[in-house]
């Protein structure tokens, strides 16, 4: 498991990753559309196949994780891809990281827990403004929870 840094090298593959993952590199998180094309990360890569990504930005003394993607659960890609994001923040003078998951991602939930990341607030029904923007959003998300709320995490360094 090779882990390395998003740049003009490998921009095209990362791009690819993300929009087969989400089909669009956009994301809307606190009603703001977000351009996932332009996000610094990390990748890990077997051979030359991406198997894992993390995307972030840096806003003052906050990282934000804009998404984590790992293609093979339980082999500690997005541990090591979070490792990694964590190890960046506190090179950057990050005094925490945060970041938005939805009610229906309990397994984003489970996973971030796990490592240290607290629930700090619940944005309810944040997903019918952030349609306006994003119309594709689907209504019903993981295991046929309807996708309403955004639910904000934190680890403080």
């Amino acid at each position: 498991m090779e882990i390395q840094r998003i740049d003009r090298a490998n921009r095209e593959a990362v791009d690819a990753f993300i929009l087969r993952r989400w089909f669009t590199l956009q994301m809307v998180v606190h009603g703001e559309s977000i351009d996932l094309g332009s996000a610094d990360g990390f990748c890990v890569c077997e051979g030359s196949e991406i198997i894992g990504l993390i995307t972030y930005r840096i806003t003052g003394s906050e990282m934000e994780i804009l998404s984590l993607d790992s293609l093979h659960e339980s082999r500690g890609i997005g541990t090591a891809l979070l490792n990694e994001a964590i190890a960046r923040a506190k090179s950057a003078g990050c005094a925490c990281i945060l970041l938005i998951t939805t009610n229906d991602n309990l397994a984003a939930l489970r996973f971030y827990q796990k490592r240290g990341f607290d629930m700090v607030r619940f944005y309810r029904n944040a997903l019918h403004e952030a349609r306006k923007i994003k119309p594709e959003i689907p209504l019903i998300g993981a295991d046929g929870i309807p996708l309403r709320h955004e639910i904000e995490l934190e680890r403080i360094l």
